[in-house]
């Protein structure tokens, strides 16, 4: 009997602590609707884990980078979710983790927002991401978290530091968006790395490969750039895909 009585009060335990751990929040955020007519925005964290940085960006933009969904598999809302710009300067006290600070932003989402959403799996296609027979040929890296993009730079040469798989996969399917297939993770690998990644970019249907700059014109297709510079591999086959379906969300006033 006192075996049982110290379970049950284990499980309280535990579930009391589970009740009053905080809400990842961030301590202040200012929001205002970009209206240069600039196509060029940008989005990351802030140095040391400090909060979020984003400069006229859309909010579908947000949501697909927060939640790691590509934007074709996010469904419904209003126009404006994709065609109105936004500032946003999150931040925080402390320091956290992408992990956490991409949970803030989510928490933000929801309540400057309204953001309301469920998710749809359904059977479709897909690209494999795979070790290739071949070996992998990317550098482990074990430093310290350092809020850097993991992956920056032109097409030519798009130099990736302790880049982690869930970004790597997405930054893949954003590469491969005629194909209209998400890359799924099937490496087993749990660590971040370094990697170079030089390619052909994909053109828009009908687009005149002729008129790339000649720097482009001998690189590899980003199959063969895969499995040459990175040691892994494409494979197009069936699987889950994730939909992310919009239930509501709210155009914010400026504070």
């Amino acid at each position: 009997m006192k075996s049982v009585l110290l379970a049950i009060s284990f499980v309280l335990t535990v579930t009391a602590c589970a009740q009053t751990s905080p809400r990842l929040i961030f301590d202040v955020a200012s929001i205002h609707q970009n209206k240069s007519n600039d196509p060029r925005g940008g989005i990351k964290p802030l140095p040391g884990g400090h909060g979020y940085t984003v400069s006229n960006i859309p909010i579908k933009l947000m949501i697909s980078l927060m939640y790691r969904v590509p934007q074709r598999q996010i469904e419904g809302g209003p126009a404006w979710l994709n065609d109105d710009r936004f500032d946003i300067e999150a931040r925080v006290d402390g320091t956290y983790s992408v992990d956490d600070l991409h949970t803030m932003f989510q928490n933000l989402l929801a309540d400057r927002f309204g953001l309301k959403f469920h998710k749809d799996v359904r059977e479709g296609n897909v690209y494999a991401l795979t070790i290739d027979p071949s070996g992998l040929k990317m550098k482990p890296n074990t430093t310290p978290q350092d809020y850097e993009i993991p992956m920056q730079g032109p097409p030519a040469k798009n130099v990736g530091k302790r880049v982690p798989l869930p970004y790597l996969c997405w930054t893949l399917g954003q590469i491969l968006q005629n194909d209209a297939r998400p890359v799924v993770d099937q490496t087993g690998l749990t660590g971040n790395y370094d990697l170079t990644l030089s390619y052909v970019p994909q053109l828009p249907p009908g687009a005149d490969a002729s008129q790339l700059p000649p720097e482009y014109k001998d690189l590899p297709s980003i199959f063969d750039a895969v499995k040459q510079q990175l040691g892994l591999r494409l494979t197009a086959q069936k699987g889950p895909v994730e939909h992310l379906v919009i239930d509501h969300i709210d155009k914010p006033t400026d504070n």
